[in-house]
């Protein structure tokens, strides 16, 4: 998959390494990002610069690669036995491969088109927790989006409760793009239960609620009538779409749960 595109970015397991076809001195770092150069190396030294990022959120920028950079992500989460490493390369990421470091060998997650005029590997990282003192963490369900199929009873009622956003609203537009391989849903709102940030916002000229949630393109989603409820997680500042059933599906569901008192949380119905 080539790198100087953006796409879906890929989930993997906590050790990442960044290639270059071209060691190194330290550029800056705060922890959470780092910043750096090639042209700032020694020109024959063969050394590979280590770097690490101790934060959950973070960036990597990296002007003229040149040789190798190992990136090794040591987050604070005593609570996580396992931890899930999402990456998002910049639409103008240039002149680098990324690889995997798994038991000791490396597996390539993409390479670059070649453009000798530009030069920049960078992208954004953010680490997700695979458990919970509660068991799955639904909180962040990047895996289970990704399955792109109906979420059931019990994930649809965790979904409610820890999602980054929960709306109430209709398909306004489908759009599709295959080169990347995400589709948006465009969504017209009825309602805003909750949201993470202001992703869902009034328009200031029809005065409705609007917004957009991202999914892969294999879900194969489509425009249909109706009055759903969206939930999901944002990674990067973006909605990524989660459980979204019809509403009066999702109302049916709650309302037998919470007769039986086995509800995770209360919601507020209209």
């Amino acid at each position: 998959m080539v790198a100087a595109r953006p796409w879906p970015w890929p989930c993997l397991l906590a050790l990442l390494l960044l290639l270059a076809g071209g060691g190194q001195r330290p550029g800056a770092a705060d922890s959470c990002s780092w910043r750096g150069s090639g042209l700032s190396w020694e020109p024959h030294s063969r050394a590979v610069e280590q770097v690490h990022l101790r934060c959950t959120e973070g960036s990597l920028e990296w002007m003229y690669p040149a040789r190798a950079l190992r990136v090794v992500l040591e987050p604070s989460l005593s609570s996580a036995r396992h931890t899930t490493v999402c990456i998002k390369p910049a639409s103008d990421f240039q002149g680098a491969s990324i690889y995997v470091e798994r038991a000791g060998q490396l597996h390539l997650v993409a390479s670059p088109q070649r453009d000798i005029s530009r030069r920049m590997a960078s992208f954004q990282h953010e680490l997700l927790s695979n458990q919970s003192a509660a068991g799955p963490d639904f909180k962040k369900m990047a895996l289970v989006e990704a399955m792109c199929r109906p979420c059931d009873n019990v994930e649809l009622l965790m979904a409610i409760c820890s999602s980054d956003f929960v709306v109430k609203g209709s398909i306004r537009n489908v759009s599709h793009d295959s080169e990347n391989h995400m589709s948006q849903v465009d969504v017209s709102v009825q309602k805003v239960y909750r949201q993470k940030n202001r992703i869902f916002q009034q328009d200031e000229t029809s005065g409705e609620w609007r917004g957009p949630i991202q999914t892969l393109l294999q879900c194969k989603v489509k425009k249909g009538g109706g009055v759903f409820l969206f939930t999901g997680n944002e990674h990067f500042g973006e909605a990524w779409l989660g459980c979204a059933p019809r509403f009066k599906d999702f109302m049916f569901i709650y309302r037998a749960a919470r007769e039986r008192g086995v509800n995770p949380c209360e919601f507020q119905l209209d």
